[in-house]
């Protein structure tokens, strides 16, 4: 699948970071702020229709499904898209359940990088949902992503702050990197 030949100057942000830390909410507010696109987390509706509880196969097709509805959101972006979610998450979710993570996820990983990317502090009050799984473990979760986003070299900022305050922190990041 072919990444928007000619749109090159689409700059792309991820927004990362551990489970119930206001991802899916950000990306909807900050595509709204921008007058653009944004990627839903493609592992929310994946699991939903699962009849059993999801197996390591399940997390590569999670990865791909993922890439392909961003792809596929490309051609409503305007200059830049947020994706609500990225393929670390999946790397670190293979990785603490199965202690393993499939090849692709991680070449997809190093060939599909982001321009920027939002980790998520974990200062939001935890909301129950069926798909969530650690809540105690958010902070465990935050520093493996930011190490992983340090070893790898990739930009972010933490963005920290409740309601409109993180907002804000979140469009300050990103004005930044445009």
């Amino acid at each position: 699948m072919e990444e928007r030949p000619g749109k090159n100057r689409l700059k792309k942000v991820a927004i990362t970071g551990p489970e119930s830390t206001g991802k899916s909410s950000l990306a909807q507010q900050l595509a709204q702020h921008f007058k653009t696109a944004f990627v839903p987390e493609y592992a929310r509706e994946y699991v939903a229709n699962l009849k059993s509880p999801y197996q390591y196969p399940d997390i590569l097709n999670i990865a791909k499904g993922q890439l392909e509805r961003e792809i596929l959101k490309y051609s409503e972006a305007n200059k830049i898209i947020f994706c609500d979610t990225e393929f670390i998450v999946t790397k670190i979710w293979s990785e603490n359940a199965y202690k393993k993570c499939d090849e692709w996820i991680l070449r997809t990983i190093e060939d599909h990088p982001y321009h920027l990317y939002l980790l998520m502090n974990v200062d939001l009050p935890w909301e129950a949902d069926p798909q969530r799984e650690h809540p105690h473990l958010r902070e465990y979760f935050f520093n493996l992503y930011e190490q992983e986003l340090i070893k790898r070299k990739l930009p972010y900022k933490i963005i920290s702050g409740i309601g409109e305050v993180r907002l804000q922190n979140a469009i300050r990041a990103v004005k930044e990197m445009i």
